[in-house]
């Protein structure tokens, strides 16, 4: 069995669960969410918490025990809190900004870059380098984060581009002369 897959989910105070065969709809203060549910894997609620069972113990299926406990918890922790991402635009001139559902960037190209912010997803802008990416779909909000930083991805020897916060750029390992 898994570790992570063993481990419990706590329901927060307005948080509703609806579990089918194949998945679960979580529903809270932020939003609703439907996670659908890996195959050999169900989801039992037992004392206000969900636990995460494999249908028979067969080797195949622990991969898919701790996977499935971890999207349940995703989406338990997304209607309650919401997840966010937060990116850093460096260099000359570059800079960002929102006008409705388009996020418009200068980033050193001939031309702006225009990029159409999908629905469920924030973002906001401050002081034109600092974006927050926010939402309550992890893997969306992660995935709108990574199409973003690969409109101009960080060049580790200029240190332009956009990089999330706090991410450190390393240079390749050069030669050594031993």
């Amino acid at each position: 069995m898994s570790r992570v897959g063993k481990q419990p989910i706590p329901i927060p105070s307005g948080v509703t669960i609806q579990i089918s065969t194949d998945a679960v709809e979580v529903k809270g203060p932020k939003g609703t969410l439907r996670q659908a549910l890996p195959p050999g894997v169900t989801i039992e609620m037992t004392d206000g918490q969900l636990q995460a069972k494999p249908v028979r113990d067969a080797r195949a299926l622990r991969k898919f025990h701790g996977l499935a406990r971890s999207l349940v918890a995703n989406a338990v922790t997304g209607v309650t809190d919401g997840f966010k991402k937060e990116l850093d635009i460096v260099g000359i001139g570059f800079r960002a900004e929102v006008a409705g559902q388009q996020l418009t960037l200068a980033l050193g190209y001939s031309h702006p870059v225009v990029f159409p912010i999908p629905d469920g997803i924030g973002i906001a802008v401050a002081n034109q380098t600092h974006l927050v990416v926010s939402g309550i779909d992890r893997q969306v909000v992660g995935q709108v984060a990574a199409n973003i930083r690969s409109l101009r991805k960080p060049d580790p020897y200029k240190q332009k581009g956009i990089r999330y916060t706090g991410e450190v750029l390393r240079k390749k390992v050069g030669k050594t002369g031993a």
